[in-house]
């Protein structure tokens, strides 16, 4: 089965061929350092990296590139509020580019723990101001651009089709306006470069060919893609909130400088919803993974809760869920340290499972595979090699787990004994007791083709 993917832009499945074959460039729109990422935005960063998986179990050679955001993000889309870096800032105590390092390098610390792949280039806002500053340049050379007491904008009624990843109607948009867009001409416009005013003490700021400044969060993206990956390339992708604005204007920007749409694929994932709403850290009700470590929750049950959902459709969050992520990724490690050296994978389950995932990355399929697989009736070591295929896509690091050694107690292998003993006379009621009680003791007994095996409860 081809590869097929859900394209934002033209609303549809469609097969996935690279442009330059067999590389693939992949854009992954990245953090804003100012705090922790929440485990809503890591969902996305876990969905972009089954994705990558996925390409490279094709055989597709991946250059992922992933931006660091460290200024220009307001707090507002629409241009207005304050660079979220400033208040940053503000909230600790340390300069903007102190907190910029300490966020970047908890992210990567995020995403090292829940086994996400780096990208190939990561690349920040602050180290390609000239390069922004040369798109910037090169849009209003092309006449998209104007000027106001507070930046340069760029002008969308000069595109027919703005906002046409997101299906804006734009006219609509226009005539109900309920703000004051100040001196934007159209309440769809944004900055491109703001100025520093001059009662305003900014930690970073730039001289620029129109004045000391920042640039705006949508150009940061363009001139950096186009950068590393050409002005259009295989896929970009961003969570859900970014169809809305910043992807329409990322494309806008391409367009008005390159004449493309940036990239031949827009993937987007969706929302963590926490109590029916989403989690985000401007509505305040975010946790982060460390969170979740603090509550005896390892980082790998966040990947395992995630995957047990499609990218595409929102996952509400549950301390209940959790536990049962947590139950069913202990079981399967068990089951594959158990299942000894693996032999040779089952080209039945194989196919199966690409046909899975090659079908939009149906995650929630690809686990209930691999429960069947571990009912079935193929032999350890076939399933041991099967399950460590899988686990190129699934992220889990399988072949590297090893249970924790715990010393059983004597009462408990004595009494693990008596049951067995008794399920052999079928004394059944007598071993469910005894069952019973090693629960109560605080242990569980499994029972395999191989024997009773007894492991303390988690």
């Amino acid at each position: 089965m081809n590869l097929r993917l859900f394209d934002t832009y033209t609303r549809k499945l469609r097969d996935f061929e690279p442009l330059h074959p067999p590389e693939v460039g992949m854009y992954a729109c990245g953090p804003t350092v100012y705090d922790y990422a929440h485990i809503g935005n890591l969902r996305t960063y876990i969905f972009e990296d089954v994705l990558r998986r996925v390409l490279e179990y094709n055989g597709y050679r991946v250059k992922h590139v992933v931006n660091i955001t460290d200024v220009g993000h307001l707090t507002s889309d629409a241009d207005s509020g304050e660079d979220r870096m400033e208040i940053g800032s503000r909230r600790t105590g340390m300069t903007a580019w102190e907190i910029a390092e300490i966020y970047t390098q908890a992210f990567l610390t995020d995403i090292q723990h829940l086994n996400i792949l780096e990208p190939h280039i990561w690349c920040r806002a602050t180290d390609h101001i000239q390069e922004q500053v040369d798109l910037i340049q090169c849009i209003e050379s092309a006449g998209y651009t104007y000027q106001t007491t507070d930046g340069v904008y760029f002008d969308t009624s000069r595109l027919s089709d703005y906002g046409y990843l997101a299906r804006l109607n734009v006219d609509g948009l226009q005539s109900g306006a309920r703000v004051q867009a100040g001196e934007k001409r159209n309440p769809t416009d944004f900055a491109l470069w703001k100025f520093s005013t001059p009662d305003e003490q900014r930690q970073m700021e730039w001289d620029s060919p129109w004045g000391t400044g920042f640039p705006g969060w949508h150009i940061e993206c363009s001139a950096m893609a186009a950068k590393y990956l050409g002005a259009f390339f295989d896929i970009h992708c961003g969570g859900e909130d970014h169809i809305m604005v910043h992807h329409p204007n990322e494309i806008a920007q391409t367009q008005a400088c390159h004449q493309t749409r940036l990239a031949n694929f827009w993937m987007h994932g969706y929302f963590l919803q926490i109590d029916s709403s989403r989690m985000g850290k401007s509505v305040g009700n975010f946790i982060t993974l460390q969170t979740l470590s603090e509550q005896g929750y390892e980082p790998l049950v966040w990947r395992f809760y995630c995957l047990g959902a499609h990218y595409r459709s929102k996952l509400n969050f549950s301390w209940e869920g959790l536990d049962s992520a947590k139950a069913a990724l202990n079981r399967l490690r068990n089951y594959a340290f158990e299942w000894g050296d693996p032999g040779s994978a089952d080209e039945g389950y194989l196919k199966t499972f690409s046909e899975q995932i090659n079908d939009d990355l149906n995650m929630p399929r690809v686990l209930a595979l691999v429960w069947d697989l571990v009912k079935s009736d193929l032999d350890a070591a076939t399933k041991k090699a099967t399950l460590l295929e899988f686990d190129r896509v699934l992220g889990f690091g399988l072949a590297e787990w090893q249970p924790e050694k715990v010393q059983i107690p004597d009462e408990i292998i004595e009494l693990a004994e008596q049951r067995q003993q008794a399920r052999q006379e079928k004394h059944w009621a007598d071993a469910d007791e005894l069952r019973e009680e090693i629960r109560q003791k605080g242990f569980e007994i499994e029972d395999t083709p191989e024997g009773a095996r007894v492991r303390p409860i988690k």
